[in-house]
């Protein structure tokens, strides 16, 4: 992909990067994942809004409740061990068999637990509402077969995510298809339920097969008890770090469903869909650049840092750049492609969007962490902001419906990403390397000094 894009760039761009044989293998990994990422955005959501279309806000807000309700347990199923099982595989490449292998049980593991916890907690909560339950039971065996994405942490560590977007897309557009069917059919809620799930087993199934096809070492696979614990005791913190990130992240939507109905989630994530589908862009960045950050750390600290610091300037910078223009662009957004009646969903957009700063800045910062092995820390500030969304949800849901869950959210992501790094020592460069990407002029001012 990137040779068919460096030659439409200037002559002089191109000799400056064309002997840098690193930086070419991040940027074509960026861009695969951009690929990757612009199809789903352009695809998922016209698909999506045709579906949120069809099924009218409540049906909407179910299937979306549902969803989001599956999310909580998420962490529980990935067992925190996506970052840490690249970062261990780039330093130690020897070892990867036994660590991949290791995951993977791991995580099946984890995934069926998880299973298990969603079922009996939602029939706790809504132990009268059938439909619920049938649509929770059906999307959360996903939980069971994210033990496949330990195929993705091994070509992430290796910068070849090209093999994965290949696997998604092609999964992905086929399900997208199938939902158009569906919709043109008349299909019923649960039949959108079963659709996810099929997406989910086919994608697992044929990461699989890809891995066997290019690496060959599927075989080769070598769980172990001692590295079990190993992974573990790295991972834990970042277990419950992850469940706190998707209580701030997903705890609104539950909240409105329990607090208001299900209509009131149904316009709520109507604006989410569109606030959240720019938040692929920090991702695929992060992913490919870690190992390069990785590899700074070895050779000096102010490489490093270098290297950070221009990561952040550049989340900030994309993020501010989304975000003001969506501000003012909103509401016309939202009636043009979900309709009339989810017109109240465009000003809980405009409250919204700006949680884009802090998420794409956050995941440069998660980075850090990892780099770091301070996931304790992180842990920590998630779950303050796990605490901090409940409480202002708790307060502003009742008076202000959905848009006052959007200003919990982007309040309590304001404080863990940004305000928490200022309270610890550790943290505190974090803080004043985001502040002087969200405002340059400080920066030039202290340099001046």
């Amino acid at each position: 992909m990137l040779h068919s894009v460096l030659k439409w760039l200037p002559t002089w761009v191109h000799e400056r990067i064309a002997h840098r044989t690193g930086l070419l293998k991040i940027l074509d990994n960026i861009g695969w994942l951009f690929f990757d990422k612009i199809l789903r955005m352009g695809v998922g959501l016209l698909v999506g809004v045709w579906v949120a279309r069809y099924l009218g806000p409540e049906q909407f807000g179910l299937l979306s409740f549902a969803l989001a309700f599956i999310g909580l347990f998420g962490a529980v199923a990935t067992l925190g061990l996506h970052g840490i099982v690249v970062r261990d595989i780039v330093q130690d490449q020897t070892s990867g068999n036994e660590t991949l292998g290791t995951a993977f049980v791991l995580q099946l593991l984890g995934g069926l637990t998880a299973y298990l916890l969603v079922f009996a907690t939602i029939s706790y909560f809504r132990p009268d509402d059938d439909l619920t339950r049938t649509i929770v039971a059906i999307l959360g065996f996903t939980l069971v077969l994210r033990a496949g994405e330990t195929i993705k942490y091994w070509f992430e560590s290796q910068v070849q995510s090209k093999f994965v977007v290949w696997v998604e897309n092609t999964t992905f557009l086929l399900i997208a298809g199938i939902k158009v069917a569906m919709i043109l059919t008349h299909a019923p809620l649960t039949a959108f339920a079963w659709a996810i799930l099929a997406e989910a087993a086919l994608v697992a199934a044929s990461l699989l097969v890809v891995y066997s096809r290019t690496s060959r070492r599927l075989h080769a696979w070598k769980p172990g008890m001692r590295r079990a614990k190993t992974l573990l005791r790295d991972s834990w913190p970042l277990i419950l770090s992850g469940m706190a990130v998707m209580i701030y992240m997903r705890i609104d939507q539950i909240m409105l469903g329990q607090m208001i109905g299900d209509e009131a989630v149904g316009i709520y994530s109507a604006a989410v869909r569109v606030s959240e589908v720019w938040y692929f862009i920090p991702m695929a960045i992060t992913a490919s650049v870690f190992p390069s950050i990785l590899e700074a750390k070895k050779r000096s600290e102010e490489l490093y840092y270098q290297r950070l610091q221009k990561l952040f300037d550049l989340m900030a910078w994309i993020s501010v750049a989304i975000a003001l223009p969506m501000t003012f662009l909103s509401s016309h957004l939202i009636v043009i492609l979900f309709g009339q009646a989810y017109e109240q969903a465009g000003a809980v957009l405009t409250i919204h969007i700006w949680a884009a700063v802090f998420v794409f800045l956050g995941a440069a910062s998660s980075r850090w962490f990892l780099a770091e092995n301070r996931q304790i820390l992180s842990m920590q500030r998630s779950l303050l902001g796990a605490g901090m969304n409940v409480g202002l949800n708790i307060l502003l849901i009742p008076r202000f419906g959905a848009t006052g869950a959007a200003y919990a959210t982007v309040v309590s992501y304001f404080f863990v990403v940004l305000v928490s790094d200022l309270f610890k020592k550790e943290t505190r460069i974090l803080f004043n390397m985001k502040s002087y990407s969200l405002f340059p002029f400080a920066r030039f001012l202290i340099s001046k000094r």
